[in-house]
């Protein structure tokens, strides 16, 4: 099977995954609303991003390996860190920026192992 692994394919997963953190964004919106219509709508916002979520997903991981579809996955805690301090205005402490960092070390260590051994198979 034939993987992408180029910078445009690992946007595009990245585009995906904050898809999958808005629909977090949207039912948090959803907590805080007392009236029945509100909530309605953002749960509906919510199952909006989920769906089209589900759809890309489905798609892209038809061109990238499980192991580094799901570990890219994982980056979803720096979107959701994220919207938390830009539209929530929560605090992220220095415990969860380390383990975001953390993360993040470990998704570029897995991005660059499978690109250096797609690379060794295509000059073979």
């Amino acid at each position: 099977m034939k993987t992408d692994l180029s910078p445009r394919r690992l946007l595009l997963l990245q585009a995906v995954i904050i898809l999958y953190t808005l629909s977090s964004v949207m039912a948090k919106f959803a907590s805080g609303q007392e009236a029945p219509g509100r909530i309605l709508f953002f749960f509906g916002m919510d199952l909006f991003f989920l769906g089209l979520y589900a759809l890309f997903w489905q798609q892209l991981i038809k061109t990238l390996p499980l192991s580094v579809a799901y570990a890219n996955r994982a980056m979803a805690l720096l979107w959701s860190a994220l919207w938390a301090r830009l539209i929530f205005g929560e605090k992220i402490g220095v415990r969860q920026m380390g383990g975001i960092a953390l993360v993040i070390v470990g998704i570029l260590i897995i991005n660059g192992e499978r690109s250096g051994a797609e690379r060794e198979e295509r000059a073979e």
